[in-house]
């Protein structure tokens, strides 16, 4: 029997399984950044949010230091956030197009988001024994989705820890021809569609290697399927 999104958020809150990861969000969360002296830092590990009935499923890579990890929820609080809830919410998963903290009212439809690791890393950049780690986490939010018919995995870390905790669930016997690549899109035999974007990270949407044209096609291919 599948856990609950509500047991599955309880335990990732509580969990330590990184305490290198722990120090570094924790000290963070104490020092802060200038512009948010003022604010509660979250400090913890931040959860998947969303619709526990969605078709669609987005997986990210990480908090932000000064995002999610100040905030308390994915994609929220940070350049990232901006670009994919505006996004979303002209593809109509979205209540509104802002995310600025965990209690604006945002609400997602038929849509839910989750990342690979669950704890801002330093310089953004996960270790791969971080994200072996927090794979279980994945592993039960994929069990407790079950409406899910498309995954949309933002970057290549992300496409590639899908991909990989898939075979780990044995659901995948091997993932030939699957390269990541932006509007990439492939079908996995009982498995939900697997879509591909670029992460809407800074560094990818003010040098323009991400557009918000390009990252509506993808959600308008991800519409039809799901239409189809």
């Amino acid at each position: 029997m599948s856990d609950s999104i509500a047991v599955i958020r309880a335990d990732l809150i509580a969990c330590t399984r990184c305490p290198g990861l722990r120090r570094y969000c924790e000290k963070i969360a104490r020092v802060k950044r200038r512009a948010y002296l003022d604010q509660t830092y979250w400090g913890k590990p931040v959860p998947g949010f969303g619709d526990p009935h969605a078709r669609l499923l987005i997986i990210g890579l990480a908090p932000a230091a000064h995002g999610g990890n100040r905030t308390g929820r994915v994609f929220t609080g940070d350049r990232s956030g901006d670009f994919l809830y505006a996004a979303l919410h002209r593809a109509g998963f979205a209540s509104q197009p802002t995310s600025t903290h965990r209690d604006d009212g945002l609400r997602l439809h038929d849509a839910y988001i989750t990342a690979v690791l669950h704890c801002a890393p330093p310089g953004n950049k996960p270790k791969p024994l971080e994200l072996d780690r927090c794979r279980d986490y994945l592993v039960r939010e994929l069990g407790a989705l079950t409406r899910v018919s498309a995954v949309l995995a933002l970057g290549k870390i992300a496409f590639d820890e899908y991909l990989k905790t898939r075979r780990r669930m044995g659901q995948l016997p091997e993932r030939r021809g699957m390269v990541f690549g932006h509007g990439a899109a492939y079908s996995l035999p009982g498995l939900p569609t697997l879509f591909a974007a670029y992460h809407p990270s800074q560094q990818n949407t003010q040098t323009g290697r991400l557009t918000a044209a390009m990252f509506d096609r993808v959600l308008t291919n991800i519409q039809q399927m799901l239409a189809g």
